[in-house]
Parts: C-alpha cells; structure tokens; sequence
C-alpha cells in the first residue's frame, strides 16, 4: 500500500504523519480514514476548494486532473503548480508527500 507522508501542519498534524491506504483511494480518504480531519465541505464532490493539498513529491503517480478540478483549484488560496483537490487525487502504488496549506476557502465556516 502507498503511504501519505503528511508533513507538519498546526491544526491537523502539529509533528507530521504518515499513513497509508490502498490503491484507488483518494487522498482526502484516506486521511479522513486515519483521523486527520481535513475540510471537505462539499462532502467530496469537486464543489469547493477547502480539501486542497500540495503534492510535493509523487505527482506522477496520482491520476490526472480532470478539467472540473482546475477550474475548481483556481479558486484555491496558495495555489501552487502541484496543487490538487485531495478528495480527486487518487493514489496508484507510489509513495507520496502533501502538504495541506494553512488557509484554506471555507465560507461556511468563515461566517462563524
């Protein structure tokens, strides 16, 4: 199984982690699946931009963006070259490392 090294964020993963999960899966997935909550406010549809990773090693190895994410990732704060939705990026066999950056759009819960 390919592991998710996460590398460290304030609110979800102070130290950094790793997981791993199987095949097929979406990163957001997988690390919902392992008790890292990132934001999915639009329960995974491609809607919205809060999921939203940096993939900094292991891009070639998740499947290709489709045309919905980047017009949905435009909208995305610190959008960078390797940016992807993670609740879209599905691992294949490869290791990969994310970042999830500090901010992301979430009107939602910006009105609270």
């Amino acid at each position: 199984m390919p592991i998710i090294k996460i590398l460290p964020h304030p609110e979800y993963c102070p130290q950094g982690t790793e997981v791993t999960a199987p095949a097929g899966t979406s990163i957001c997935e997988a690390l919902l699946d392992n008790h890292i909550a990132i934001e999915h406010a639009c329960d995974m549809v491609c809607a919205c931009t809060t999921c939203h990773v940096i993939v900094r090693e292991g891009m070639n190895s998740l499947n290709e963006m489709e045309e919905n994410e980047e017009d949905m990732l435009d909208r995305a704060w610190g959008l960078e070259p390797n940016s992807r939705l993670s609740c879209q990026a599905i691992l294949a066999q490869q290791n990969v490392t994310i970042e999830i950056p500090r901010y992301s759009i979430n009107h939602a819960k910006e009105n609270h």
